[in-house]
């Protein structure tokens, strides 16, 4: 069955999973909080189940089997198909390649701030500036982790590309920050 839809970004993480191997969702679910934590693709149980359910239903995975654990529920292992291996490629290809203006919030406040008081735009952008701060000790964190256990940087390169992003912003927002307690930009 032909996908109409990009695959989302919970889509891309469940089929990564399942290239990995054949696992039920319950398995994906944990696994995802362990490496990602909502870092990169926001996790919900409900919404994995259902979306393995609409990967399963384009074709892209299939159930290989169910298992009871207990008094657990049954729980059904999915397998990645080779439509879902190609169509996980092409959405990370597309992806790598492809900027696309995604509309965040932060720029939009940033274009409306004039309406704020300077001095309720000074806290707000300080608390932002914590609360960047304290993302990337997390980050920072991460990447050690990941160091001292030996794993390959491939598979927590975004930590990378997290760590600069958030260092260039904390950056131009203590910049913004000053310029207007600074009166170098008037308000």
């Amino acid at each position: 069955m032909a996908r109409k839809t990009p695959l989302t970004p919970l889509g891309v993480a469940a089929l990564g999973l399942l290239v990995e191997r054949p696992m039920h969702p319950y398995e994906m679910y944990q696994l995802l909080m362990q490496r990602h934590e909502d870092r990169l693709v926001k996790i919900r149980r409900g919404t994995l189940y259902h979306m393995v359910g609409r990967l399963a239903a384009a074709g892209l995975v299939e159930p290989t089997g169910t298992d009871r654990d207990g008094n657990r529920p049954e729980r059904t292992t999915y397998a990645v198909c080779p439509e879902g291996k190609a169509a996980l490629e092409g959405r990370i290809k597309e992806l790598l390649s492809t900027p696309v203006n995604e509309y965040p919030c932060f720029p939009q406040a940033l274009g409306e701030a004039h309406n704020l008081p300077s001095g309720v735009v000074l806290g707000l952008l300080e608390t932002r500036l914590t609360a960047l701060e304290a993302g990337l000790a997390i980050l920072n964190a991460d990447a050690a982790q990941g160091t001292s256990r030996g794993v390959a940087e491939k598979y927590w390169i975004d930590v990378g590309y997290q760590q600069h992003q958030l260092r260039a912003e904390i950056q131009w927002v203590g910049g913004l920050r000053a310029n207007i307690a600074h009166g170098t930009i008037p308000w």
